[in-house]
């Protein structure tokens, strides 16, 4: 649908206007979904000890707990045309903490596994926060909004393997044992993820003019331009193939994230014979180069954008996401923990790269069934991790062999990128739209970055 009022430019230190504020919640939210949604990875070696897990039951875990984010992803972005991103997301994070503060009830591999199912819900708040910061900003910086939200939340995925162990850690020192401890320990990330769904409520909108209720009531929406029932935005999205490369591209790079980040810990705890809390530290920096390599996936895309229009952003996809393969491959063949660690920091660079070049597109794709597009293309992501949770489920392969033959399908699917085409109508559209917007960012004064809307 068509949002007026979208800030042309970004400034961090901002809360005035309500674009700036969406904008730290929404990757807040994302953060804390993350930490919660792999609080329990960096404990696993505590958890296979006190549950008795085998490693085919750890891999179908795995596997649980972005399962069920497929389908949640694919609800909830015409759930956010429906109602609005302010509701959904407020109601995801509220939900979703349930699951994240009840695992610890789990006493059987069972248990355990549905409650793994049940946290995976939460991996839908990506599709809300790419969904409400491409309502908020304009073509020149969307793909950089996009892409630094997704990242600095995504960064809960790294934190989580560095701070859980630390909360274990604090736990025990009030006497409690190991398999009460991890229990406990999980917790506090639901506890934070209330206090967040409060704050999302009250100082977000749905878009820089208000929510789409009172725009709805007030005309301010035409009708034209709103797909409130989602079916048809979700039918137009389906059918077009662009969608369903960009799911493949995302499966990609977003499924391995989501995989290194449920597999870091114990590998580096089993094949390099680390602690706990220094494996967790390690698998960490994966994902804390969501500081900054997501945000440089959505600025140069915004770059390439600027020289090469829509098919500028898809070539910076295509080199990021053939290279992350390349990275990979490489990581899966580093014996000594130095270099394993510097290939991994590497690789994750790339990873995070393609994740913001991916919704550096997306926008694009059908400005009527954004969040239809959003949802499948996030879908994508959870799809490749659950394939990708199968090789490291086997018995039979050894994780470095898994890690090996997924950089041999990163590099295959690399390709997919290139079939994302866009029509000379759009691409004259979305280039006359970059313009006006630049144009609009310069003639800001300093310091300002949109029409304030409160």
């Amino acid at each position: 649908m068509e949002i007026k009022n979208k800030a042309p430019r970004i400034n961090l230190f901002s809360l005035r206007t309500v674009q700036m504020r969406t904008f730290h919640l929404t990757w807040l939210a994302f953060f804390l979904c993350f930490f919660g949604w792999f609080g329990i990875a960096p404990l696993m070696p505590l958890v296979r000890d006190d549950l008795g897990l085998t490693k085919g039951e750890i891999g179908n875990t795995i596997i649980a707990s972005v399962a069920i984010t497929v389908l949640v992803r694919l609800l909830i972005g015409p759930l956010c045309d429906k109602i609005g991103p302010r509701k959904t997301y407020t109601a995801l994070l509220v939900i979703g903490s349930l699951p994240v503060m009840l695992i610890g009830l789990a006493d059987s591999y069972e248990t355990f596994l549905l409650a793994r199912l049940a946290i995976g819900s939460i991996g839908a708040s990506f599709v809300i926060t790419q969904y409400h910061t491409s309502t908020m900003f304009a073509p020149n910086v969307v793909g950089t909004a996009n892409a630094t939200t997704a990242g600095w939340g995504n960064l809960g995925g790294g934190v989580t393997q560095m701070v859980m162990p630390l909360i274990l850690a604090m736990v025990l020192g009030f006497g409690v044992s190991e398999t009460m401890g991890w229990r406990l320990a999980m917790v506090f990330p639901g506890v934070i993820m209330l206090v967040v769904a409060a704050l999302y409520w009250f100082f977000t909108t749905d878009a820089p003019d208000g929510n789409y209720a009172d725009m709805r009531k007030s005309g301010a929406l035409s009708p034209e331009d709103d797909h409130a029932g989602a079916t048809k935005g979700m039918l137009a999205a389906a059918k077009d193939y662009r969608v369903w490369a960009l799911f493949l591209v995302y499966g990609a790079c977003f499924g391995v994230e989501l995989t290194i980040n449920n597999i870091a810990a114990i590998y580096f705890f089993d094949r390099f014979e680390l602690s706990l809390q220094t494996a967790g530290l390690i698998a960490g920096l994966f994902g804390l180069m969501n500081i900054f390599a997501r945000t440089l996936g959505g600025v140069f895309s915004d770059k390439f954008a600027a020289k090469g229009g829509l098919s500028g952003r898809v070539k910076f996809l295509f080199l990021a996401l053939f290279i992350e393969g390349v990275a990979l491959v490489a990581f899966s063949m580093m014996d000594a923990l130095v270099i394993a660690v510097s290939m991994m920091v590497v690789f994750s660079l790339f990873v995070q790269m393609s994740e913001g070049a991916t919704f550096g597109i997306v926008p694009f794709v059908n400005r009527k069934a954004l969040g239809s597009v959003a949802g499948i293309v996030g879908a994508g992501g959870n799809a490749g991790a659950v394939a990708a949770g199968f090789l490291f489920k086997s018995e039979a392969l050894t994780y470095q062999q898994g890690l090996m033959y997924l950089g041999i399908a990163v590099i295959v699917c690399s390709f997919a990128a290139l079939a994302v085409r866009f029509s000379e109508k759009t691409v004259a559209e979305e280039k006359e739209r970059f313009e006006k917007a630049m144009k609009e960012r310069d003639a800001l004064p300093s310091g300002a970055q949109a029409v304030p809307a409160e």
